[in-house]
């Protein structure tokens, strides 16, 4: 959760700075970064042969590395990159490096808030997380689908708990994996294990498993459901209950399930990526009515269009506008409440709902050049590159961060300037 509302939403187009200028000469510059606020400027540069830094607003960091990628601003606004020094991995903050190093590092993840930080790392060909610095005491043969819970209180990951020998089918089916929290792996073992993912309070968490060759079910915690279905797909909480939700398989089709119980029944060819309002009230997912056919479905009810294909599902937090991206032909469309915006694009990006739930933006690209939408209209200018936009905190403004004419801009725009 960022704070926006401590940042200027003044209504303007502020020229932040050259979005080349760097106080040390650079061959090249790669990964372009912006704050969330808007207010920085930061990307990887290339110095010399085999020399790497990082310069924001205009400014190198002090350490410079042998290589560097994965630049990314926290929610609070801090600068993350990660980094290797003579062979060995870390992360840099704000120019400041983890005491620990890795053979390798990837993944960085955020609490809402920005304040914790982790990464999924590798040591010796052992795998496991960090967070903040501080390394899992236990690392496993295999770990992957890395977690992150909200208050960044948690990680957890899928782990592979004993050695499998190569063709070994039968310790592979009495199962070998499972999922580790903070390192400690749960008891019961599973001949697969997908996508931990942790509840709003970072108490629990939830990940696809199959029991055996044929059978797919939820484990919480891990305790698995009663209840076994033919397929199952990623989980998500619902926010007011702390109850589980996953979309099932079932005689050859797919539906939606709660705690195990059937909640939508299976008429879907398919069902996937939903989310959920805040009161619980209202589920939304990705279906497909018919095969090749994808659309969304608002508490089990799909919409009349359809698409070839349908991606990044957002909901509003009062479940009352829904948004996604639908692909025909090539291009992409915004779908908002089963109407699709005018025109189609190269590129789109998930839409963003404002808090209020009334309005959405989507960053668009055309031809190598981006643009910002408002309920469908366009701001009237676009941009060598651009980030994803941001709503005041009333809903009434949109902070547009982007690079045009070699300068970095943050624009806050008003609901009218869109036409």
């Amino acid at each position: 959760m960022t704070v926006e509302n401590n940042w200027d939403w003044s209504t303007g187009k502020k020229e932040v700075i050259d979005a080349r200028a760097c106080s040390q000469d650079c061959r090249w510059q790669e990964e372009f970064a912006a704050s969330p606020d808007g207010e920085h400027f930061a990307f990887i540069a290339y110095l010399d042969d085999g020399v790497y830094g990082v310069c924001i607003d205009g400014q190198l960091w002090e350490p410079t590395f042998d290589k560097v990628w994965y630049l990314r601003f926290s929610p609070d606004g801090r600068l993350t990159a990660l980094v290797n020094d003579g062979g060995a991995w870390t992360l840099a903050v704000d120019g400041e490096t983890w005491p620990d190093t890795y053979s390798f590092a990837w993944e960085t993840r955020f609490s809402l808030k920005g304040d914790r930080i982790a990464l999924a790392l590798q040591n010796d060909m052992a795998y496991g997380m960090a967070v903040d610095g501080q390394t899992w005491e236990t690392l496993y043969d295999n770990a992957n689908n890395f977690a992150f819970s909200p208050d960044g209180g948690a990680s957890a990951a899928v782990v592979q708990v004993a050695s499998l020998p190569e063709a070994d089918t039968e310790s592979f089916q009495r199962g070998n994996y499972t999922v580790a929290v903070n390192g400690e792996s749960w008891e019961r073992k599973f001949v697969n294990v997908w996508t931990p993912v942790f509840s709003p309070d970072g108490k629990k968490v939830a990940a696809q498993v199959r029991t055996n060759l044929y059978d797919y079910t939820m484990a919480v915690n891990g305790q698995v459901w009663p209840e076994s279905f033919d397929g199952i797909w990623e989980p998500v909480f619902d926010p007011a209950t702390g109850e589980v939700l996953a979309p099932v398989r079932k005689g050859g089709a797919w539906g939606m399930a709660r705690e195990g119980r059937i909640i939508w029944e299976p008429v879907f060819k398919q069902c996937w990526r939903q989310a959920v309002s805040a009161d619980g009230k209202v589920v939304a997912a990705i279906v497909a009515t018919t095969h090749g056919h994808f659309t969304v479905a608002v508490n089990a009810r799909p919409w009349d269009v359809t698409y070839k294909v349908v991606t990044d599902l957002v909901l509003s937090a009062d479940g009352s506008k829904a948004a996604c991206l639908g692909r025909e032909n090539g291009k992409l469309v915004v779908v908002v409440d089963g109407r699709a915006w005018p025109g189609s694009h190269d590129m789109a990006y998930a839409p963003v709902i404002s808090p209020d739930g009334r309005r959405v933006a989507v960053r668009v690209e055309n031809k190598g050049r981006f643009s910002v939408l408002l309920d469908g209209k366009p701001y009237p200018a676009d941009f060598d590159k651009a980030w994803d936009p941001v709503f005041s905190p009333e809903s009434d403004k949109v902070l547009i961060r982007a690079v045009a004419d070699g300068k970095y801009l943050r624009i806050v725009a008003g609901t009218a300037d869109f036409s």
